[in-house]
């Protein structure tokens, strides 16, 4: 099947696959190599360009990314380059030796040690730093492991990290707190030259209605850590439009009683919907239900009490607006809100590092924040991204951490 998907591939010279790839995945190279049987050599090409190149071929939006630009798109099924990705980057984390790396005199430390934190590790240890990697849980991963569902992300393969930190000579420092017990100021006094900050974003948002606080509410970002720590009952109510949303929702309906309903509630009309196309698909083949153009307006003991919205089409797009004449309660014996999330942790409460108006680290392209020495990637600059985005940001930052700890 593998072959057969290479031999559809044209090799384009000009890919628009790679090109629309955040990270640049050189595919027709990986894809020659394969059909020459050179499977060991393509899976170092993906692993040099990209680390995380096993987790990227799993959840990456294939649509919008190397798949949805493939010129044999337009009339006929794109190639599915990403199957190929997954099968070369298993292998070659399974049998992965580092090779000989001269270490220097430098000490950089990792804080958080999610996709931005694992890539940054790695590539500064392959660039022959010392890397401590700090972690506040006891396990790497962070929204990998807690924030993605094991249907859609194996956590063996996140664990297949681990494996690959310890032999680069990565020290892992797991349950620690930066802000709390350890501050940014102490690391620099023990010889960190560089500090780089990756936490993301574990906070969740809240909508502000009445009703947040009761006993059936939930946020989406700390039901997909522990799902079975929750008893969801029979009915149970999502509110997001969003790629979490759609997690939540498919976690949930295999969790709840027998014959209930698991129901998405959406302001925008369907084709607004941020979640990847693919997972609405698998969603509604779940027996998930959804309701687009209603607003959540107060969660009451025994459901969601929402209003229309009307969605009006002009020159500069579509405008929403809620009809607070219609409304319409949905019943639910539990609610799980999945409206984003934002920063959380004390590095960011005690920290000097300015941080913008949502409370992110302020930095610029290349990762410089407010403070010498501290760097900073991923969700936790930009917002909520994709794993490759946050994968592109750090191997840019990479290469600044590396320029200022070589000149300082």
């Amino acid at each position: 099947m593998l072959r057969q998907i290479s031999a559809r591939c044209l090799k384009c010279k000009i890919p628009r696959c790679s090109s629309h790839c955040p990270v640049s995945t050189p595919i027709p190279d990986v894809m020659r190599l394969f059909e020459e049987n050179k499977e060991r050599e393509a899976a170092e090409i993906l692993f040099a360009n990209n680390p995380l190149s096993a987790i990227c071929s799993v959840v990456c939006p294939h649509e919008r990314n190397c798949c949805g630009h493939c010129v044999l798109g337009k009339k006929a099924d794109p190639v599915e380059f990403y199957k190929i990705e997954q099968h070369l980057s298993r292998q070659f984390l399974a049998e992965y030796e580092p090779p000989a790396i001269k270490k220097k005199n430098i000490h950089i430390a990792v804080i958080g040690s999610g996709p931005a934190g694992i890539t940054m590790s790695i590539l500064l240890s392959l660039k022959g730093f010392h890397v401590t990697l700090m972690e506040a849980r006891d396990k790497i991963g962070g929204v990998l492991r807690y924030g993605i569902p094991e249907f859609r992300l194996p956590k063996n393969l996140v664990a297949k990290y681990e494996t690959i930190l310890f032999k680069l000579g990565v020290r892992f420092k797991p349950n620690t707190f930066i802000g709390s017990s350890i501050t940014l100021d102490e690391m620099f006094i023990d010889g960190y030259k560089a500090v780089f900050i990756a936490v993301g974003t574990a906070k969740p948002n809240k909508l502000g209605l009445l009703g947040e606080t009761l006993g059936h509410v939930f946020y989406a970002i700390d039901y997909l850590k522990t799902p079975e720590a929750y008893h969801l009952g029979k009915h149970v109510v999502v509110v997001g439009a969003g790629n979490v949303a759609l997690d939540v929702a498919r976690v949930a309906v295999r969790h709840i009683e027998k014959d209930g309903t698991v129901t998405i509630v959406n302001s925008l009309l369907e084709e607004d919907m941020t979640a990847h196309k693919r997972e609405v698909t698998d969603a509604v083949k779940e027996g998930i239900k959804f309701v687009h153009l209603l607003q959540a307006v107060k969660l009451d003991h025994d459901g969601v009490k929402c209003v229309a919205v009307k969605a009006e089409k002009t020159e500069k797009g579509i405008v929403y607006e809620e009809d607070f004449k219609r409304v319409r309660k949905i019943p639910a014996d539990s609610i799980i809100l999945a409206i984003g999330q934002g920063p959380q942790g004390a590095v960011m409460a005690d920290s000097n590092v300015s941080k913008t108006h949502r409370g992110l680290v302020d930095a610029d392209e290349n990762g410089y924040t407010s403070s010498k020495g501290v760097f900073a990637a991923g969700d936790i600059v930009t917002g909520p991204k994709t794993v490759v985005e946050a994968v592109a940001f750090t191997k840019k930052v990479a290469s600044e951490i590396e320029k200022y700890c070589l000149e300082n």
